[in-house]
């Protein structure tokens, strides 16, 4: 995710200086798109594995996360 990143910022600094090409332009909402997947992806893991503690410690996750949750458990392989 890094290298995409990378190329999106070289890519908007050239488009300010000197412009794009018609090739770049199709690159960099390309790569756009794959990094706006790949953060929602990692935003959704880290919702999945969060719980929700009130000041008294008690558990009080959303049961619809609750739900979602019980639903992406990794079936062991073993």
């Amino acid at each position: 995710m890094h290298e995409i990143l990378k190329r999106i910022n070289e890519l908007a600094v050239k488009r300010k200086t000197e412009g794009l090409t018609k090739v770049e332009n199709a690159e960099i909402v390309n790569l756009r798109s794959q990094y706006i997947k790949e953060f929602r992806g990692s935003m959704v893991e880290l919702l999945l594995n969060t719980t929700i503690v009130d000041p008294k410690g008690d558990d009080v996750t959303p049961e619809k996360l609750k739900r979602a949750q019980a639903r992406q458990k990794v079936k062991s392989i073993w």
